[in-house]
């Protein structure tokens, strides 16, 4: 099964900043400060962001992307 495929069935098409941090093995706080970085992993994480509100979601898709190296 591809990364994609199993993201979007167990977390939907958007992940919350928490099911992000779950999925990198990160705690939700860390994960919003190594955000605020300036690394090529950050870039290419907050590219993927995206914001509902005042809540922020990560398209699955992307991600998938990012976590397969592509």
């Amino acid at each position: 099964m591809h990364i994609e495929e199993a993201l979007t069935g167990q977390y939907g098409p958007l992940l919350s900043m928490a099911q992000l941090a779950k999925v990198l093995d990160r705690s939700a706080e860390g994960l919003r400060v190594s955000l605020r970085n300036d690394t090529e992993w950050a870039r290419q994480l907050n590219a993927a962001k995206m914001k509902l509100g005042r809540r922020v979601y990560f398209r699955t898709a992307e991600i998938a992307k990012f976590l397969g190296g592509a």
